[in-house]
């Protein structure tokens, strides 16, 4: 596999700026995004009941991972870090980035300083690499969307199915599903806690 010097220049200054600038990079097919806060609070909390209630009705071998590494389609220019991915043990055992073909589902946690990212590049992105499954949950609404059945069009591959959800709705993630009550909004959005 080539990997194109303008991209590897790209994934060069993240690798290195992920661990000595605050918030986290990514690269998109676009260029570099920055997302200049560290999540927290809502955000992680959210991330990390997510990934708890899935692996309460996944399958032994499958986890709910919102750690390291990152999901990297060197081919297509795109290194992304989903809050949370679906994927084997097996996949998970790997030096380096994950195979985006290995993932089942991503889901994202809507930034608060970049919901573009989420809504708009990652929605562009995940199809493009291959992942079946992207989940959105947007602390700033209490709402979210699960969009699945990756198909071609003229501007590349998009998901075709887009199942909308409020918090407090039960929500199918691949094969599936789980509660959303109880996770929290950003403090000063409407409906949210202070």
């Amino acid at each position: 596999m080539t990997i194109a010097p303008l991209y590897r220049a790209m994934r060069d200054f993240v690798q290195t700026s992920n661990d000595s600038l605050p918030g986290k990079f990514e690269i998109t097919k676009e260029g570099i995004v920055h997302d200049m806060m560290s999540p927290g609070g809502p955000h992680e909390v959210t991330a990390a009941q997510v990934s708890r209630r899935l692996e309460k009705v996944m399958p032994d071998d499958l986890l709910a991972h919102n750690g390291t590494p990152d999901v990297e389609d060197a081919p297509e220019g795109i290194l992304r870090h989903p809050d949370v991915m679906v994927i084997a043990w097996a996949d998970l055992n790997v030096e380096g980035s994950i195979d985006p073909h290995t993932v089942i589902a991503a889901i994202e946690i809507v930034s608060r300083s970049n919901p573009d990212n989420d809504w708009v590049t990652k929605l562009r992105d995940y199809p493009l690499m291959g992942i079946p499954v992207y989940a959105v949950f947007d602390p700033r609404t209490g709402t979210g969307a699960v969009f699945t059945d990756i198909h071609a069009t003229p501007a590349g591959p998009r998901y075709a199915t887009r199942k909308d959800f409020v918090y407090g709705e039960d929500v199918t993630i691949a094969d599936w599903t789980i509660p959303t009550d109880g996770l929290p909004r950003y403090p000063g959005e409407d409906g949210g806690q202070e």
